[in-house]
């Protein structure tokens, strides 16, 4: 071979070399080639090949949220507590969720049971879904009817100590014809059924064979690690006290998620959420108190505000055997009411950013009618009153007393900052009315805790409870309050920590939850909210709608006041 040939050669042999490499990543680097080495006769030289830079592995995305309470179970059998339930839809998924307008549509089935489309019977006791085919659990198990059986037998089973029975005990069985078919049959018509039903599902094929060897599922490893689940993410890790991370499902049966990761950490209160907000170590964070909301602006974080249904309150106890009788009377409770001047709280602590609450139902204006009007802040009318209702200061103590005992009060609720500056203002106010007011705050697990776990509220160790709540919105009911719903050694799980039986209240609440007739049950709820109003069974602070605070990074978020998470498969982190 001449010369000439061998340079072409080694021309051409360089120049496929170079064109691999450019072709194989626009990232990598192509090594430089040595110079053509002058061959001896009779050799060909080809220049040694300098393999490429290798391409490091793409960085994972992940969405950090900030929680200020740390799950305790994310078994929905057996938690009331909204930082649970808010992540069904990342790991598991609701039969029906709602969008940024709190607007209903379908997830797991294939549409919305209604009369029209015969999935309601015309008797209001036979509801009929349709599930979607193709689902799949997370380990790659169809989705099938026998799942919301099983669940429905948890949540109905005596041996499983679940937060609460309702609304399952609201039916005489669970009916399922075939694998795609779920028939739910009621003793009668239930109103709230949407608001209520199959807010996650449980896997039968995990959870059976615990139920079956323990009898129970409450010590199941599922509840602190459901690694099979039905969302677009499955649960990684939990660690007590730090974080939870949820990876992508890579069986995910709809369109898969984005984001890689989506990482939850837990901070013990507002300042340390806001600090992380704001060193952008969080993407997201919610319960935004109204004080920090300038300095996050500030700081170019958007803030979210969703209708969520809830105020802020206070709920009176009516626990006859620990509680202050004052309490139990209407004009007492309607002094207090006078007596808290809560228009300047919102004014001077939530600077003007909401406003009192007239009603427990103020977030559903179609319940309000009609409209109610705020008990105006009138400490001199309170003081009369007080002294209609016999409670004077006999004694000249500065608190008032009657037949021997003083209006003395317990006031409880969480550790949040913006709340135990509530509880100073309303101290000082009451007692300028003669009513002394002994504050406690406690740990969000703590206050929260359930009769069976001795906890404050429920237990009914508190005169006067804040925190913020709110109907079953987006439905009206409230079967929460309820006489069958007061916690006992014979009830642990009641819902009803107010202590409070009005056999008036009671057969309105039964009332309306049976009412299919919209208009009908609009006027039932309406009374309901007059008694408590009159009888001042709940006295509102602030409304409360979720705050929600997004870092730049975080996007193609959208919320919801129902299920916050519903479009999570969306959610882009920014490069």
């Amino acid at each position: 071979m001449n010369r000439k040939h061998i340079l072409f050669t080694v021309m051409i042999v360089a120049s496929m070399l170079l064109a691999a490499c450019q072709t194989a990543t626009q990232a990598t680097t192509v090594a430089t080639l040595p110079p053509a080495v002058e061959p001896t006769q009779g050799q060909v030289v080809v220049p040694t090949a300098v393999p490429p830079t290798a391409v490091p592995p793409p960085v994972k995305s992940v969405a950090k949220l900030i929680w200020t309470q740390e799950f305790d179970t994310l078994n929905p059998l057996y938690t009331n507590m909204w930082f649970v339930t808010v992540t069904e839809q990342v790991w598991n998924a609701w039969a029906w969720e709602y969008d940024d307008q709190n607007e209903v549509f379908p997830r797991l089935v294939t549409e919305i049971p209604s009369v029209e489309n015969g999935g309601i019977s015309e008797d209001n006791l036979t509801i009929t879904m349709k599930l979607k085919p193709g689902i799949v659990w997370s380990d790659g198990t169809p989705l099938t009817s026998a799942d919301f059986k099983f669940t429905y037998e948890m949540y109905v089973a005596p041996s499983n100590a679940v937060s609460t029975v309702t609304p399952y005990d609201m039916l005489s069985g669970i009916d399922t014809p075939d694998d795609q078919t779920v028939v739910m049959n009621f003793t009668e018509p239930y109103a709230p059924w949407l608001a209520r039903f199959w807010h996650g599902v449980l896997p039968e094929h995990i959870l059976k064979p615990v139920f079956d060897a323990d009898g129970t599922l409450d010590n199941a490893e599922w509840n602190l690690a459901p690694t099979v689940g039905l969302g677009p993410y499955v649960f990684d890790t939990w660690e007590s006290g730090s974080f939870a991370k949820f990876v992508k499902n890579p069986n995910y049966w709809d369109t898969p998620a984005k984001v890689d990761e989506i990482y939850f950490t837990f901070v013990p209160d507002d300042a340390s959420q806001v600090a992380a907000l704001l060193a952008g170590d969080g993407d997201l964070g919610t319960f935004i108190a109204y004080s920090d909301v300038p300095k996050l602006k500030d700081a170019g974080i958007d803030i979210r505000t969703v209708n969520s249904g809830y105020n802020e309150g206070i709920y009176f106890s009516f626990n006859k055997d620990k509680g202050n009788p004052g309490i139990q009377d209407v004009k007492v409770r309607q002094a207090i009411a006078m007596a808290i001047d809560r228009d300047s709280i919102n004014k001077d602590l939530m600077l003007g950013l909401t406003k009192t609450p007239a009603s427990y139902w103020d977030a559903l204006p179609f319940y309000n009618d009609p409209p109610l009007e705020n008990y105006k802040y009138d400490p001199e009318a309170a003081k009369a009153l007080l002294d209609e209702a016999g409670w004077t200061d006999s004694n000249n103590d500065g608190v008032r007393d009657k037949d021997g005992v003083d209006l003395e009060i317990g006031y409880g609720t969480t550790i949040r900052e913006v709340r135990q500056s509530v509880q100073a203002v309303i101290q000082q106010q009451l007692a300028a009315v003669g009513i002394k007011v002994n504050l406690f705050s406690y740990e969000s697990d703590v206050f929260f805790a359930s009769f069976a776990d001795n906890g404050p509220t429920y237990t009914g160790e508190l005169d006067m409870q804040e925190w913020s709540d709110a109907p079953l919105f987006p439905d009206p009911d409230i079967y929460y309050w309820l006489c069958s719903e007061i916690p006992s050694a014979e009830n642990p799980a009641g819902t009803n920590s107010f202590y409070l039986c009005d056999e008036e209240l009671d057969a309105l609440i039964q009332l309306q939850s049976k009412q299919a007739n919209v208009t009908e049950r609009q006027k039932t709820i309406s009374k309901i909210n007059q008694i408590f109003h009159d009888k001042v069974y709940w006295l509102g602070l602030w409304q409360d709608p979720d705050l929600w605070a997004l870092g730049g990074r975080l996007q193609n978020v959208k919320l919801s006041g129902v299920t916050p998470f519903y479009n999570v498969t969306e959610w882009t982190i920014a490069p």
